[in-house]
């Protein structure tokens, strides 16, 4: 059983693991975009996001920090300067890892892309900007649109003063049912 056990150990010795892990962040960090196994990929994850969210504060304190982990002065550069710009409004999970189906030939690993996830041209959709909703049809701009509202303003006025009508229509209804009973 492995009860209370968070950290998944890849099977090496500790120092071993941050070694990995620390060069693993920095080539993804460089690169963008990393294959590995969907096993250090997680591990991976856990270790950088907390390193990007630092590089969002631009203090000394927090580069030293960051430096501590990385050890690569260029992939501490490209974190605070271009990655850290990106993810300025996201609030978390800064990464994605996307499973690709294969396996790998000597051990049957199962093999992942890991990819920082602002940085992925694929699923950014060009000019998709939010246009306003509106509930009537829409007319051509200048002359006809001013009419179009006049008359949905005209159309509205009848219909709002029926609705105050019926309601005083069914409240003698009620009282003669009730004298009838």
């Amino acid at each position: 059983m492995r009860h209370g056990k968070k950290v998944n150990h890849l099977g090496r010795t500790a120092s071993h693991r941050s070694a990995l892990l620390s060069n693993m962040a920095s080539s993804l960090i460089l690169s963008k975009r990393i294959t590995t196994t969907v096993a250090k990929a997680k591990a991976l994850r856990k270790y950088v996001e907390p390193l990007i969210t630092k590089a969002k504060n631009d203090t000394m304190h927090s580069r030293r920090t960051v430096f501590s982990y990385l050890q690569n002065k260029e992939s501490v550069k490209e974190l605070f300067g271009t990655i850290a710009s990106r993810t300025a409004e996201r609030p978390g999970g800064y990464t994605r890892i996307i499973k690709m189906g294969d396996v790998r030939l000597g051990d049957n690993a199962e093999m992942c892309l890991i990819e920082l996830v602002d940085f992925n041209d694929i699923y950014k959709k060009e000019g998709t900007a939010k246009k306003a909703k509106t509930r009537r049809s829409r007319a051509a701009k200048g002359k006809k649109a001013d009419e179009s509202v006049e008359a949905a303003e005209a159309s509205e006025a009848p219909v709002a003063e029926e609705k105050a009508k019926k309601p005083a229509k069914k409240a003698k209804t009620e009282k003669k049912e009730a004298g009838n009973e």
